[in-house]
């Protein structure tokens, strides 16, 4: 839609607000919301102004005012305000110089697209996320000075098949046994199902729900791949609407990668491929049916996969998920259809169109912008510099003895290893202006100081089971 259309679609829809939502740093939606009639064509070129002091990772107090430009083609109406909302996504800029600000997450996945078409290398980059999440009853958490615990409950946690329910039916999925049982073991389905009913309404295709590995209400929704920028788009509407959708149920939805001990995380394995006047780029006569193209950028991922890490599994909690034992691929090789390696080639299809790669490391905490931008830029400067992945790996990495494991490099193994690779390797992602040094410095110094440090600081609750006698 333009301006004049998204005006129309608003009164047809009988709106009386406007909702503008950005990106933070981190990765969370920010909004705020202004009557329909401070809607007119001139906010789409002058935007309306915030204060960029309170957000985190942005501004210093005596530069606050920012601006948000509404991007007239992310018009949705909100499916749950209680009074007709028009939804916007927003671009930020500086409110004097009014250049695009070099810390919107949005603003760098766009310069990403831009750098890859002047490239002349592709002129779309197709990208497919996967985002898993739990679906939990009831969560609590405290952390002071003298206290510390977490708590998540679920109907169908494996935990309760001993609980008085009144009564207590069992049917809970055990262990990594929740994939794919149907009801009533699988207590989730009509609400998944609503998920994808107000997914479609926002204008995200769909193309599969259904329960995942770990017991207590494990999910994924898969919607079909998009650009780049339309892809992380859809992602950030897809976690509002899966919170929402549970709340309206009287049930919370996390993307935390590890909230159980003992089953699986929650990864968010994203497909790529690159497209270039219509046509696929990653089709060919290479292994598993991958062109030179394809390999190098491959190659690109896994030697730039360590500074990847601090981007596409951001947290330290992320890290509770990348550990062995676990679907999650910590050991850096391709392969085809192996679900144990970094970067698995789908052999779903015969069809060149359906030609891509499976990244499997990132997680949904992940900023999505920032994540699809920085894969991108990895798997381009493969591309450039012609990086060969080496040879697959197609057997069970779990399974390799001691010999042939030394021989595959692995993931970091925390947040602050992965920072410190990022510190040391970010060069690839400067090209075109993408990641400013700034935004990188930002980064690393937010991550640093909000997240590592800070749980490094603090007692542990199983440090008192370990330690507490001593």
């Amino acid at each position: 839609m333009i301006p004049k259309e998204v005006i129309e679609f608003a009164k047809k829809n009988k709106a009386v607000m406007v909702d503008l939502k950005f990106m933070d740093f981190p990765g969370l939606w920010q909004h705020f919301s202004v009557p329909i009639k401070e809607l007119n064509e001139d906010v789409f070129e002058h935007g309306l102004g915030f204060d960029g002091s309170s957000i985190r990772g942005w501004q210093a107090i005596h530069m606050s005012d920012m601006l948000v430009i509404p991007d007239p083609s992310t018009a949705v109406m909100d499916p749950f305000t209680q009074h007709p909302t028009l939804s916007l996504i927003c671009n930020v800029v500086d409110p004097i110089t009014k250049e695009p600000y070099s810390r919107d997450p949005r603003y760098v996945a766009q310069k990403a697209e831009a750098y890859m078409k002047s490239t002349r290398i592709a002129d779309t980059a197709y990208f497919g996320p996967e985002a898993e999440f739990f679906i939990f009853d009831d969560v609590r958490f405290d952390q002071n000075a003298y206290s510390g615990y977490y708590y998540v409950d679920s109907v169908e946690g494996i935990w309760n098949s001993g609980r008085e329910e009144k009564p207590n039916l069992g049917y809970k999925p055990r262990h990594k046994e929740g994939y794919f049982p149907v009801p009533p073991m699988d207590k989730l389905q009509d609400i998944r199902t609503e998920m994808v009913l107000e997914l479609e309404k926002a204008g995200i295709a769909v193309e599969a729900q259904h329960h995942e590995v770990a017991t207590g209400g494990q999910a994924e929704i898969d919607m079909r791949f998009s650009p780049l920028v339309e892809m992380a788009d859809k992602l950030v509407m897809y976690k509002y609407i899966i919170k929402n959708v549970a709340a309206r149920h009287g049930k919370t939805v996390t993307l935390m990668p590890k909230p159980l001990f003992g089953d699986n995380g929650s990864g968010m394995h994203t497909h790529q491929s690159l497209w270039k006047g219509g046509k696929p780029l990653f089709p060919g006569n290479g292994y598993a049916g991958l062109s030179d193209l394809a390999l190098h950028y491959i190659g690109g991922i896994l030697k730039h996969a360590a500074a990847l890490a601090a981007i596409v599994a951001p947290t330290t909690n992320s890290y509770k998920r990348l550990v062995p034992g676990y679907e999650a691929p910590i050991n850096l090789a391709y392969s085809s259809r192996n679900r144990s390696a970094a970067i698995r080639i789908p052999m779903y299809s015969p069809s060149p169109k359906a030609k891509r790669i499976e990244v499997r490391f990132p997680d949904p905490s992940c900023n999505p912008y920032l994540a699809f931008a920085a894969m991108l830029m990895a798997g381009l400067d493969g591309i450039e510099n012609k990086i060969d992945p080496g040879e697959p790996l197609d057997k069970d990495i779990y399974e390799l003895g001691p010999e042939e494991l030394a021989h595959v490099p692995s993931l970091p193994g925390s947040l602050e290893d992965a920072l410190d690779a990022l510190e040391k390797d970010h060069e690839f992602l400067k090209k075109g202006d993408v990641f400013t040094e700034d935004v990188i410095q930002m980064w690393l110094n937010y991550k640093r100081a909000r997240e590592v440090d800070a749980l490094r600081l603090r007692p542990h609750p199983y440090e008192f089971f370990l330690y507490y006698d001593i």
